[in-house]
């Protein structure tokens, strides 16, 4: 059994006892944090001494930032964390667990720089087709800010010109799951057309589920077949977004 985790905290020092409560609680395998907005000497001292858990920390003041945790008894060493080359504003980090490679990815939400957005993902798709021509497991874990479909977008939010919407980066995404990975919730869960991970922070739109689903789970075929459940946990914290929990056998 392995479980996998992913939340945009939209600030660790804001929910740092959030994170806290809800690892000791839900005991994910690996936990990837997106939009940590902190250097490391701004992590809470708590998080970084996390019992039971490597745990690797890259962020910048205020903006951006990815983490990644993986408990010390699903890896017995200290997992080799990295960064791609097209790593930039602390946007991505990685961890070898073995035979496996986990992601954690924060895409750029585009509405200031587009085209930096859709490089992003482009070099994110590079690196997953790497990954699947050598045979090698990945899992993507994160905030891609792209809603994959109209059925991934409440119909009170779907606007056919929004960023994290249109053609163009919903074709990339494509691409990058056609790099043999399975979006984990959407298999588990193809006619759940209310399954959404970010809401508007404005109109008590999380309490009536107005929202999208950009945060995923992408795994290699082989892991994604032993997928057995992907929940998004609508009640976790008080980020605009949800944590998505994924389990294998």
């Amino acid at each position: 059994m392995a479980r996998i985790a992913t939340w945009n905290v939209n600030g660790i020092r804001a929910r740092h006892a959030q994170v806290q409560e809800w690892m000791a609680r839900d005991r994910p395998d690996v936990v990837c944090l997106q939009e940590i907005k902190a250097t490391t000497d701004q992590i809470p001292a708590m998080l970084c001494e996390m019992e039971g858990y490597w745990c690797y920390w890259h962020g910048g003041k205020g903006y951006s930032g990815v983490s990644l945790h993986v408990r010390q008894d699903f890896a017995a060493a200290r997992p080799l964390f990295a960064h791609p080359a097209f790593d930039f504003e602390n946007r991505i980090v990685t961890a070898a667990i073995g035979d496996l490679t986990v992601a954690s990815v924060y895409v750029p939400n585009g509405g200031k720089d587009f085209p930096a957005k859709l490089r992003f993902l482009e070099a994110l798709e590079g690196f997953a087709r790497e990954f699947h021509d050598a045979g090698r497991a990945l899992v993507i874990c994160g905030d891609l800010n792209v809603a994959r479909t109209d059925a991934d977008v409440h119909a009170k939010e779907r606007k056919p010109r929004a960023i994290g919407q249109l053609p163009e980066e919903r074709a990339v995404l494509d691409r990058i799951v056609a790099c043999g990975l399975v979006d984990v919730g959407r298999a588990l869960n193809p006619g759940d057309d209310a399954m959404f991970t970010w809401w508007p922070p404005w109109r008590q739109m999380r309490e009536r589920n107005i929202g999208w689903r950009i945060d995923y789970v992408l795994a290699s075929d082989a892991l994604a077949s032993r997928a057995i459940r992907c929940a998004v946990q609508k009640d976790v914290g008080t980020s605009d977004h949800a944590p998505v929990l994924a389990e294998f056998t």
